[in-house]
């Protein structure tokens, strides 16, 4: 897989993140990443998370799941505010902040996942992935938390 370049997010949005993780364990939890690809210099600038609920019933401490009017939902805003909806986020409660297989069957090339391990209630790793094109596996992607005077709007 081609290097994935490198992905960015506001400090009080990564907070955002790890906070709604705590909130739903142990139960995962699961969102949109909004910003802008700047493709030609190789990086991503996460602007905006977009919490959501998780819909799966049958397993939450394990498995999320999107409704459709949910991505719908995340687009809606992303277009109002003038972003791209560049990826998904989601918490692994009690386990490591790497994709797993399931994550694997179910995304799709192009956008970033990031995901946070939630251990004990408290997040203790967050990293970024992409899907090659060919959905074999996942490449790690450089992670970068922006302090807040560093923010480009």
């Amino acid at each position: 897989m081609a290097d994935t370049g490198t992905i960015s997010i506001g400090a009080e949005s990564e907070e955002r993140m790890r906070l709604h993780g705590e909130e739903t364990y142990p139960y995962e939890c699961c969102g949109a990443l909004l910003g802008r690809d700047v493709a030609d210099e190789g990086r991503r600038e996460i602007l905006e998370v977009f919490p959501l609920v998780n819909r799966r019933e049958d397993s939450p401490r394990n498995r999320f799941s999107l409704s459709p009017r949910d991505v719908l939902a995340a687009e809606r805003e992303a277009v109002t505010r003038g972003l791209d909806v560049l990826g998904w986020y989601h918490s692994h409660p009690d386990h490591p902040a790497r994709p797993s297989e399931y994550d694997r069957e179910h995304a799709w090339p192009w956008y970033s996942y990031i995901i946070l391990s939630v251990r004990q209630g408290v997040t203790a790793e967050v990293r970024s992935w992409r899907l090659a094109e060919d959905r074999s596996q996942y490449a790690e992607e450089d992670l970068e938390v922006r302090r807040p005077e560093e923010v480009k709007r």
